[in-house]
């Protein structure tokens, strides 16, 4: 598919992914339209006319958090995820979109995959407990789209990353994720001259982590070549343990205190390693950027806009 002159809606398109999905249709002459935090894609009608005359439909927008904020709010994340995605699917395929992209969640997983993880293993088991609610609403989507392909034709994509990181990340306390956590804990601990910083679990488990410009890459590849039903994974191909993560933070922030693991906390997952081989051979993506790079331009954002 070429995407030049395409009219393409991105939900989420004003969020940290987003606005590099964005900019990366725009470099391909697509006429970009996104829908932002302001309107609620829960109610039908919004959705309805979110993908009135649009000829692709990037679903990106979603309701998430890290570990204590997924264990405070299931309801809510089970509930706001699989509305908005149930309703932009269906609402695309009536108005006749030529294809929507879905983007899902690594948290789809079942808690104990073999790793690397491939995506004939979604099926095998149920998610970590503390991703549960969110990962199998996100995977709901996955269904509807194999039925909707199924009975009424539609060019529905399914697509699996793992945990994004890099400039313009949610570094709030209470939504972000591992890394944009962990760079506010000892970039503000360096400034306040704290001694210790607490890190939540054992550290022992294990994470995959992809730079968000390789992400938006990797979705506008599969917009333009990928029109199969099966998933695929997005993802750089390796893992790390969070202990071995906390060091390279420690280090790129330049922090001198002690780092303390608080073991009455949830590790989550306990290992999270994609096969990317599938991304590679249908669309030829992989990821370009080396993760020590990648984190020191995320501190760097962070130094410079707190």
């Amino acid at each position: 598919m070429k995407l030049a002159d395409k009219r393409v809606l991105v939900t989420g398109g004003s969020g940290f992914l987003g606005k590099y999905v964005c900019k990366k249709l725009e470099d391909e002459f697509c006429d970009v339209k996104t829908v932002g935090f302001s309107q609620d894609l829960r109610v039908r009608e919004n959705a309805m006319r979110a993908v009135h005359n649009v000829d692709i439909v990037i679903h990106l927008a979603a309701r998430v958090g890290g570990i204590g904020y997924n264990n405070k709010f299931p309801g809510g994340l089970f509930y706001d995820n699989a509305m908005m995605g149930l309703n932009i699917i269906h609402e695309a395929e009536m108005e006749g979109v030529e294809k929507l992209v879905c983007v899902g969640t690594i948290c789809a997983y079942p808690k104990y995959t073999e790793v690397p993880f491939k995506e004939e293993d979604l099926w095998k088991g149920y998610p970590e407990e503390t991703n549960a609610p969110y990962g199998l609403a996100k995977k709901m989507l996955l269904v509807q789209l194999q039925a909707y392909r199924k009975q009424y034709g539609f060019n529905g994509i399914y697509l699996l990353p793992v945990n994004l990181y890099g400039p313009g990340d949610n570094f709030n306390p209470k939504q972000s994720h591992v890394i944009p956590a962990l760079i506010k804990k000892m970039v503000d601990a360096k400034r306040e001259d704290i001694p210790e910083v607490t890190v939540w679990g054992t550290g022992e488990v294990s994470r995959e982590f992809l730079y968000v410009e390789d992400c938006a890459e990797a979705i506008v590849l599969a917009t333009k070549k990928y029109d199969k039903l099966k998933p695929v994974n997005i993802g750089a191909g390796f893992e790390m343990k969070i202990k071995h993560l906390a060091e390279l933070i420690k280090d790129a922030t330049k922090y001198q205190g002690d780092l303390v693991w608080d073991t009455s906390k949830p590790d989550g997952q306990p290992r999270r390693c994609l096969d990317v081989s599938r991304a590679y051979e249908e669309f030829g993506f992989k990821a370009k950027m080396k993760f020590e790079e990648g984190l020191k331009r995320t501190v760097e954002y962070y130094e410079k806009g707190s």
